[in-house]
């Protein structure tokens, strides 16, 4: 996939059931960042997870598995409308409860790289959230376009989740390290005591680049 910024490749998933598509990121393919360590895959892998057990299931089904290049994140091809993007869903209103519980998700993962075309509207009419890794860092590095919201109570729904899915977040510790699962903890806690959607840095710091 030409355009993408690390090693990512198209594959043919085969197995009994039949065969899929899929997005493959295998760990020799990553280029070294100075504040992320090797292995952003098990981070893709680690955003399915938290997905999951939030119950919300907007990350596409992803696994760390041994690849053609080595050990990396398999994801499941999302077929989307690729013209749609989350500038462009945030003008239906109807889209808005969707966008908002990716900007919860990405408060509780510190997403650093939420950019517009992250947000895909597949087939199905539902919203997904793709390009997850560079996420869960413990220090404070959020980085999104979805500041729309900001200053807005967070619906009650998305709070129960949140407080429901707390003491669960163990079952992350093989994807991620004791610091950053406590991290996420801490994250959830304090969106829980101010229960609104925060508001973007007036410096602009808080936006990723580029934006789509």
């Amino acid at each position: 996939m030409p355009w993408s910024s690390n090693g990512t490749f198209l594959v043919r998933v085969c197995g009994a059931e039949g065969e899929t598509l899929a997005v493959y990121k295998p760990g020799r393919g990553e280029r070294p960042l100075w504040d992320f360590p090797r292995g952003l895959y098990r981070r893709e892998a680690a955003a399915w997870e938290l997905s999951e057990l939030l119950g919300w299931s907007i990350v596409p089904p992803t696994l760390v598995r041994d690849g053609p290049y080595g050990e990396g994140s398999v994801q499941q091809f999302v077929p989307a409308d690729f013209e749609q993007h989350y500038f462009t869903l945030f003008e239906s209103p109807e889209h808005h409860d969707a966008l908002k519980r990716i900007c919860v998700f990405d408060l509780l993962a510190n997403n650093t790289d939420r950019k517009s075309g992250h947000c895909l509207l597949g087939e199905d009419g539902r919203i997904w959230a793709i390009d997850n890794g560079l996420c869960f860092h413990p220090d404070p590095k959020i980085r999104t376009v979805i500041w729309e919201f900001g200053g807005e109570k967070v619906p009650v729904e998305l709070l129960d989740a949140v407080e429901a899915v707390l003491p669960r977040l163990d079952a992350l510790q093989p994807l991620l390290d004791e610091e950053e699962v406590g991290a996420i903890r801490q994250r959830g806690e304090r969106l829980l005591k101010v229960r609104t959607f925060p508001l973007a840095d007036p410096m602009g710091r808080c936006y990723p680049w580029p934006m789509v």
